[in-house]
């Protein structure tokens, strides 16, 4: 799964992973908004890296969290979507605006294969001190560069360079930062 091979989604041990997280993700999303620490407590517990003074707004889903890393000083909005089948990487700094999408999962375009429920992911990067807007979504492998500003409702579905902005769908750079 991890390696970007072809897996299936309904083997015992990823159901396992992924029934601890729907346990924690459930627990984090419906805890006391006036418990910040006992939120903080089960994210640190859901993802696999939770950097310093990092914030994250319910709700957020998650299909494992162990394979998401959040770096210091990041905010994310409401209403995010991590689908880390593969790792995803945040960086230090990085904003978020509401309902972003990260999604690593691909499937193949073999009809027959597809049948077969057969899955696969590839990672997400995102670099310092970028800003994505809201309702941005990032395809599976894609790369974003430190400094870059990614506009409300882009579709990254390739790698941006650092420094720059990108708007539209498909995300592309309208100039540099």
């Amino acid at each position: 799964m991890l390696a970007g091979e072809l897996y299936l989604a309904d083997d015992p041990e990823i159901q396992r992973e992924q029934a601890r997280s729907v346990r924690l993700n459930h627990r984090f999303n419906t805890a006391d908004p006036e418990a910040a620490q006992d939120r903080r407590a089960v994210l640190a517990e859901l993802l696999g890296e939770l950097g310093e003074d990092a914030e994250i707004r319910p709700p957020l889903h998650v299909d494992y969290g162990t394979y998401i890393t959040v770096g210091p000083r990041t905010f994310v909005n409401f209403g995010a979507v991590m689908l880390d089948v593969a790792p995803i990487t945040i960086g230090a700094d990085v904003q978020m605006g509401p309902n972003v999408q990260l999604l690593t999962p691909t499937h193949p375009l073999d009809a027959e294969q597809r049948r077969a429920k057969w899955e696969a992911a590839e990672p997400i990067t995102i670099g310092d001190n970028v800003w994505l807007g809201g309702g941005v979504i990032v395809c599976p492998g894609v790369t974003i560069g430190e400094n870059t500003v990614v506009g409300a409702g882009a579709v990254v579905t390739r790698d941006l360079p650092a420094g720059v902005l990108a708007v539209g769908n498909p995300a592309r750079v309208v100039r540099e930062l």
